[in-house]
C-alpha cells in the first residue's frame, strides 16, 4: 500500500535494491549518514538549488540585501505503512518567513497560523514596543533627557566655579586679618573682623542661593523625565510579563511524540533537565519534526541526517552543505523521549579507548611527568568512559596521584605535563596561567589557505546549547589569540603551526574553521569541519621551567600525520 502524501518521497526502486536498508537508528549526535540519507538530502539539495517559490536570502546570492539566514535542512528515511522505503524532509526554525510549506513536514506547532493566539498575543506586544518606541523618540522626552545632562553639566560647572572664588575669598580675608592684627589697634582690628565676617557669611549665601537654584531646576527636570520613564517601565514590565505568558502557553502546544503514541510537552521533557525550562526555539529544530511527522502517519523511523544551506552564522561554523548532528541543548532532551524504545547506532563517545593505543613516557622525574597523548585518548576520565591519561598515570604510580596541570582534546595528540606533587602542581600552573609556558601545535588544514603566516584574534564563549561547541561573541567572549605560519602545502591541504597566545576551549580548532579566522577546519575536526580517521592536531612542543631546578625545559614530538 502507498500513501498519498505530497511530504513522502519514494526512493526509485533502482535504489532500494542496491542499498540495504538501516539494520538501526542514526545516534543523533555522531554519525555517517547512511547511504539512503545521503540520497534523500541530495535529492533536497537539488530541490532547493532549482526552486523558485521561496523568498528566503539564504547568503547564496550577493545581490540580495535583506537579512542573510541560512538554515540546517533535515531528512528522515522511513518505511511507509505497507513497509517500502521513502524519506521526509524538514527545515529547523521558519523558513521564507512561515513555518509550513507543502514538500516539507509541518511544525510540532504552528505559531503563525491565522488567528493563532501567538500572533493575536504578539500583536500586543508588538503594540507595547510601538508605545516605547514612541516615548522613547518624543521630543518632550529627548529634550528632558538633553536637558537634564546640560543642567547637570553647567550646574557643577556653576558650583564648581563658584567653590574656588569663594576659596580665593577665603584665603584673601586670612591675609586681611593678618595685616590688621600687625597694624591696627584693637578697636580698629574689631571693625575690620566684622566686615570680613559678613563677607564670609555673604559667600556661604551666595553659594546656598546658586546650589539651590540648581537643585529646583534639576528637581523638576528630572521629575518631569521620571514621568516619562515610568511609563516606559511599566510598558516594559508588561511586555515582559506577556512573552513570560505567552512563551508557558507555547510550551504546553508543543507536545511529542514517540514510537508508543505516548505524548509527552516540551514543559515536562525539559523540566528535569539543567535547564529547568525549555530554551527559546526549542522543538523548531528539523530531527524533532521529523519524527513527530513519521510517528503522527505510521511510518517507521530508519535514519536521520541534517546538513547546514547557505551561508554561516557570524557566531558559529558552518558550512554550506556539510552535514551536522543535532544539536545537544534543545534537541538531545526531546529526541531521548522521542527515540524512547527505538534502537539506535551505538554512542561513540560510550566506546572505550582502543586497547593498542599506547601512552608514551617522553620525560619523568620526581616532579613531573611529561607524556606523549596519542590521538583518541582523554586527558581526564569522563562521565561514562574511565580510560584516559590521568587513570593510566594513577594506575602506573600506584602510591602517586597524577595531578592534571593542563589538557588535551580527546582528538588531539601530543605533549602533555602531568604533576606529581602538589608543590610541583602548583607551579606549573602558575606558569600556564602566567603564559610562561611555550607550546606549539602542528596541524593539518581542509584546504589550501593564500597567506603565509599571521595572528588570529577571536573571543570564545561556550555554546549553551550546543556543547561543547564554541562560539565567536566579540560581547561576551574571551580573549583567544593565536600566532600561525604555514609550513608545507599539498594539493588540498596546508600544514601549519600553531602558537596559542591564550588557552581558550577549542581555540585552534575554531581559529580555524571559522570565517573570521582561517576559513579552514582542521582536518578531521567533527566538531567544525567533517569527520575523518583522526583530528589533525598535535601537541608538537612544549615548554617551560622546571618546578624545582628552575632550569628551561623543552621538549619535541613530531606529528605522525
Amino acid at each position: 500500500m502507498r500513501v498519498n502524501d505530497p511530504r513522502f518521497f519514494y526512493f526509485p526502486d533502482s535504489v532500494i535494491n542496491e542499498i540495504a536498508l538501516p539494520g538501526q537508528f542514526t545516534f543523533p549526535f555522531y554519525y555517517e549518514p547512511h547511504p539512503l540519507a545521503v540520497i534523500a538530502a541530495d535529492a533536497l539539495v537539488h530541490y532547493l538549488e532549482t526552486q523558485t517559490d521561496l523568498d528566503h536570502n539564504f547568503g547564496l546570492t550577493p545581490e540580495r540585501e535583506d537579512m542573510v539566514i541560512g538554515k540546517m535542512f533535515g531528512v528522515l528515511v522511513v518505511l511507509d505503512k505497507g513497509g517500502k522505503p521513502g524519506y521526509l524532509w524538514a527545515f529547523s526554525g521558519k523558513l521564507a518567513g512561515t513555518n509550513d510549506h507543502p514538500s516539507f513536514v509541518p511544525p510540532v506547532f504552528d505559531m503563525l497560523v491565522e488567528n493563532s493566539f501567538f500572533l493575536k498575543e504578539q500583536e500586543i506586544i508588538n503594540s507595547i514596543n510601538t508605545k516605547i518606541e514612541e516615548i522613547e523618540n518624543s521630543k518632550e522626552y529627548l529634550r528632558l533627557k538633553s536637558d537634564l545632562l546640560q543642567f547637570s553639566s553647567r550646574s557643577a560647572s556653576e558650583i564648581t566655579e563658584m567653590k574656588k572664588q569663594l576659596k580665593e575669598n577665603k584665603e584673601l580675608r586670612a591675609k586681611l586679618r593678618e595685616e590688621a592684627n600687625a597694624t591696627t589697634t584693637p578697636a580698629e582690628y574689631e571693625l575690620i573682623e566684622t566686615d570680613l565676617i559678613k563677607q564670609s557669611l555673604h559667600d556661604k549665601h551666595r553659594l546656598k542661593v546658586l546650589t539651590d537654584q540648581w537643585k529646583q531646576v534639576l528637581t523638576e527636570n528630572s521629575a518631569n523625565l521620571t514621568a516619562f520613564e515610568n511609563q516606559i517601565e511599566a510598558l516594559k514590565n508588561e511586555r515582559k510579563e506577556r512573552s513570560a505568558t505567552l512563551q508557558e502557553q507555547l510550551f504546553e502546544q508543543y507536545v511529542f511524540l514517540n514510537k508508543d503514541g505516548k505524548n509527552k510537552s516540551l514543559k515536562d521533557i525539559f523540566s528535569q533537565t539543567a535547564f529547568g525550562k525549555p530554551p527559546s526555539a526549542a522543538g523548531e529544530c528539523a530531527t524533532p519534526k521529523l519524527l513527530q511527522y513519521a510517528f503522527a502517519n505510521g511510518y517507521k523511523p530508519l535514519a536521520m541526517a541534517e546538513f547546514w544551506w547557505g551561508a554561516s552564522p557570524k557566531s558559529e561554523v558552518r558550512k554550506h552543505k556539510q552535514f551536522y548532528p543535532a544539536c545537544t541543548g534543545k534537541c538531545k532532551p526531546i529526541l531521548a523521549h522521542m527515540l524512547e524504545g527505538i534502537p539506535t547506532d551505538e554512542n561513540p563517545f560510550l566506546q572505550p579507548t582502543a586497547e593498542d593505543i599506547n601512552l608514551q613516557i617522553v620525560y619523568e622525574d620526581d616532579s613531573f611527568v611529561v607524556v606523549n597523548k596519542p590521538a583518541g585518548l582523554r586527558s581526564v576520565p569522563g562521565v561514562d568512559i574511565e580510560d584516559s591519561v590521568y587513570s593510566r598515570l594513577k594506575l602506573k604510580w600506584a602510591d602517586v596521584e597524577p595531578l592534571i596541570v593542563h589538557r588535551l582534546d580527546m582528538g588531539t595528540s601530543g605533549l602533555l605535563v602531568v604533576a606529581k606533587t602538589p608543590a610541583a602542581h602548583r607551579h606549573l600552573q602558575k606558569q600556564f596561567l602566567n603564559r610562561t609556558v611555550s607550546k606549539r601545535y602542528t596541524a593539518l588544514l581542509s584546504k589550501i589557505i593564500e597567506s603565509n603566516e599571521g595572528e588570529i584574534n577571536l573571543p570564545l564563549t561556550g555554546d549553551l546549547f550546543n556543547r561543547p561547541r564554541q562560539l565567536v561573541c566579540f560581547k561576551t567572549g574571551k580573549k583567544s589569540i593565536t600566532k600561525w605560519k604555514v609550513v608545507g602545502k599539498t594539493e588540498t591541504t596546508t600544514r601549519i603551526h600553531f602558537w596559542p597566545l591564550t588557552g581558550r576551549t577549542h581555540q585552534l580548532r575554531m581559529h580555524s574553521a571559522h570565517e573570521l579566522g582561517l576559513n579552514a577546519p582542521i582536518l578531521g575536526d567533527d566538531l567544525y569541519g567533517t569527520p575523518d580517521a583522526r583530528l589533525h592536531l598535535h601537541a608538537a612542543s612544549l615548554s617551560f621551567t622546571h618546578p624545582k631546578t628552575k632550569e628551561r625545559m623543552s621538549f619535541e614530538m613530531p606529528e605522525d600525520f
